[in-house]
């Protein structure tokens, strides 16, 4: 954490502004939050840190927030664990009952929630 920002990663990070992953790294970086785009498909994108996955990731993360199918989140179970974010974010969508179940046995807390309410209502 530099200058005492929080940093999330973006797990399913697009370019595409009209896809939810977008709109909430813009009202990260609004809210002047550090992020860190997570996908193997993006390349350099604005002069934000962009990789391929979470093992990839070097600085702390407090929280990652997840914009993933089950499906495709699944097999990055033992790299989310081992990273131990302070927090996960589920977005609608995103829910994973074996990623939770793995969280909840590392200790390591997650919620079901938007990322862009919590930041709209103060609550990120």
């Amino acid at each position: 954490m530099e200058n005492g920002k929080r940093t999330t990663a973006i797990l399913g990070a697009s370019d595409d502004p009209e896809r939810y992953a977008y709109k909430a790294m813009e009202r990260l970086l609004e809210k002047g939050h550090q992020v860190v785009l997570v996908n193997p498909k993006l390349g350099p994108f604005r002069e934000l840190p962009v990789v391929d996955s979470l093992a990839d990731i070097s600085e702390t993360i407090d929280t990652v927030t997840v914009y993933l199918s089950a499906k495709r989140s699944t097999p990055l179970e033992k790299e989310l664990v081992a990273m131990k974010p302070k927090r996960v974010v589920f977005n609608p969508g995103a829910e994973n009952g074996d990623l939770e179940a793995a969280l909840d046995a590392a200790g390591i807390p997650w919620m079901h929630a938007c990322t862009l309410v919590l930041l709209a209502t103060g609550k990120y």
